[in-house]
């Protein structure tokens, strides 16, 4: 037993999102920032990992090491880069899987070179086993932070059962995405699997139930950040103040990779599918002129800007507005949320709860249910739930090593 240590699996490694994740740790560690930001910092008692107990690997399509890739996506200061050079320097990502077909506009040339999908499946073990011998880590979680990939008809046959998935990895099934292969690769070891992407991972009925039996907690997806944060946070209090809401208009402009992916229309989909759905469910009723749109700006970098314009009618039918500018930083908001979800789902194992973690809906917008039931969107009510479930009861202790004994 190598001890209390959690080994945090990201796929997409290289990205803005995850290298601020972890010099955000590093420098957590080293004193140089506070706990500002992380939401969880100030639960106790609840059987989470200590934030310095967190040890990071992962995938990426770029083999930049991680010093390099931080100071190219600009979010971190110049003096807190210094103070985590020497670390992240020595951090370089594992060959990905890729495929062309569902990610166009984000291409690197660190990919893995087999050709059967489950050839990739078992590098992909591999690169797990290897990260929990050489790094000592008692636990792992992975966590999906890949740049957005097309839509996938969740309905066909080979998504159905396990067995039809399986069945598909070896035919080569073309419409097996690299985030269900990653997704494939946790559930398969019972490893806890977040999906912090709008790809479709592991959101199909077969890697749900191959979740349930092999007590995998799972939660996803599409992490909720900015400007449906917000969204969840104002449309309750409109409902709650009986504001009919006759438009809501959001934009956003963002420059970072994420954007760069964005900017195909096919990934476009995916992320506007996530950002459109919250609205009618927490109004209860159809909002006619609900407006989503997202642009690539390469100036912004990693600035994001999201504008909303609200269009409600009050009491004798009077029109009101209100509008919305969040200047934001995007992998500032996304990070913490990245380190906070390795944290829970790691806890959800520990309690050995497997599946669908309905309880941690509130870090994304297009949470996840059990049972394909509408999900709670309105943001007060998914924090009270969280908060119910953190306080459940003490996490048991973890016996043995999880990854090599699946």
């Amino acid at each position: 037993m190598y001890g209390d240590r959690l080994g945090i699996a990201v796929v997409g490694m290289g990205g803005a999102v995850a290298t601020t994740a972890i010099a955000g740790m590093e420098l957590l560690k080293r004193g140089v920032v506070d706990t500002t930001g992380l939401p969880l910092a100030g639960v106790k008692g609840a059987g989470l990992v200590d934030y310095g107990a967190l040890t990071f690997g992962g995938w990426d399509l770029y083999d930049d090491d991680l010093a390099k890739a931080a100071r190219t996506h600009g979010v971190l200061t110049e003096s807190q880069l210094q103070a985590v050079e020497p670390v992240l320097s020595k951090m370089r990502p594992w060959p990905a899987v890729s495929n062309r077909n569902f990610c166009r506009n984000v291409v690197g040339s660190s990919n893995k070179k087999m050709s059967s999908l489950r050839a990739q499946v078992e590098a992909i073990h591999q690169d797990l086993e290897r990260f929990q011998r050489e790094q000592q880590v008692d636990r792992l979680v992975m966590i999906n932070c890949a740049s957005t990939e097309r839509p996938v008809n969740t309905a066909l046959p080979q998504f159905a059962t396990p067995e039809a998935f399986e069945a598909a990895i070896d035919a080569n099934d073309p419409e097996i995405s690299p985030a269900m292969l990653y997704a494939y690769a946790a559930i398969s070891r019972g490893l806890p699997f977040a999906n912090f992407t709008p790809s479709v991972a592991a959101d199909v009925p077969a890697l749900l139930e191959l979740a349930r039996r092999n007590g995998a907690p799972v939660a996803g997806k599409d992490g909720k950040t900015g400007q449906t944060l917000l969204k969840t946070v104002l449309a309750p209090a409109l409902r709650d103040r009986a504001l009919y809401v006759s438009g809501w208009y959001s934009t956003n402009i963002l420059g970072n990779r994420d954007g760069e992916a964005l900017n195909d229309p096919a990934s476009k989909a995916s992320k506007l599918d996530t950002k459109g759905a919250v609205l009618d469910s927490i109004l209860g009723y159809k909002v006619q002129d609900h407006i989503v749109q997202i642009q690539y700006y390469r100036p912004r970098g990693d600035n994001k800007e999201a504008w909303d314009n609200i269009d409600v009618l009050g009491f004798l039918g009077q029109p009101m507005q209100l509008k919305v500018n969040f200047l934001c930083k995007d992998s500032i908001l996304a990070a913490p949320l990245v380190v906070e979800l390795a944290r829970t789902l790691d806890l959800a194992k520990r309690r050995g709860e497997g599946g669908v973690i309905e309880s941690l809906g509130c870090f994304f917008k297009a949470p996840m249910t059990p049972d394909g039931r509408t999900p709670e969107h309105a943001m007060p009510e998914q924090q009270r739930r969280l908060m119910k479930w953190l306080s459940a009861g003490s996490a048991r202790p973890t016996v043995g090593n999880e990854l090599l004994r699946g």
